[in-house]
């Protein structure tokens, strides 16, 4: 299992460490323990960008995957899923607005950017794969918190 981070961004602290143990609990829950996948750090600036040139929506958001298993070349590399670009200042602002801690609300966002990878989708499927998709980030967001997130919000290293 290959998990590539890459921090572009000086606003927030980024532990690579934890996070990269956080993204390899997920692809094991999941299924794919053998999955690679690459996560890319960036500001609001930096996720506008690429919302706007990849998917024509020119304004910042807060997590964008590209699946590497969809479209074509897709089955080339089976384990290869592909990117999860999250925005560390957006990531900060909706755990601020949220009343949850920093490192919560990255770790939800890679969760909600890896299940995307998977295959789940909220926004171009039925009100039924939304809500599939929802369950399952409770289901392993739940998980997550009891072997990860300590009680003070600080991941686990």
């Amino acid at each position: 299992m290959r998990i590539q981070i890459e921090n572009r961004q000086g606003k927030q602290k980024i532990l690579k460490r934890p996070l990269r143990k956080i993204a390899r609990k997920i692809l094991s829950v999941s299924g794919f323990p053998e999955a690679e996948l690459s996560i890319l750090i960036l500001d609001n600036d930096g996720i506008q960008e690429i919302n706007r040139d990849y998917l024509e929506r020119d304004r910042p958001t807060n997590v964008i995957s590209f699946a590497m298993q969809e479209g074509e070349g897709s089955g080339l590399q089976p384990l290869l899923l592909g990117d999860v670009v999250i925005s560390a200042e957006r990531a900060a602002s909706d755990a601020a607005d949220a009343g949850v801690p920093f490192e919560h609300e990255l770790s939800f966002l890679l969760l909600h950017g890896i299940l995307h990878l998977l295959g789940y989708d909220h926004e171009r499927g039925s009100e039924e794969e939304a809500e599939e998709m929802e369950a399952r980030e409770r289901e392993v967001f739940a998980l997550l918190k009891n072997e990860f997130l300590s009680a003070n919000g600080y991941l686990v290293q």
